[in-house]
């Protein structure tokens, strides 16, 4: 039998990372400066949001190319940031 302090359960249990989070595995330019985050989901699936325009993406299939292509076709700038 193992035993496991209140106070390290307490201290596990409130860790700032999730481990449900996605998890960004790239980041690809456009041609104006904004940028195409790539994420993997805890799915094991590829999502994407794009800087510029906004665009989101999800994909079953496990390959970049849906982020690669509108990182190369998005003619928007970056958004500015939400104060």
């Amino acid at each position: 039998m193992t035993a496991t302090s209140i106070a390290t359960f307490t201290a596990a249990s409130t860790s700032p990372v999730s481990p449900s989070a996605p998890v960004l595995v790239s980041t690809l330019p456009t041609g104006t400066g904004a940028d195409v985050h790539v994420y993997r989901d805890t799915d094991g699936s590829l999502s994407s949001e794009c800087t510029g325009c906004g665009e989101y993406a999800w994909t079953l299939r496990v390959t970049h190319g849906f982020a690669q292509e509108h990182a190369a076709t998005c003619l928007r700038r970056p958004r500015p940031l939400a104060a």
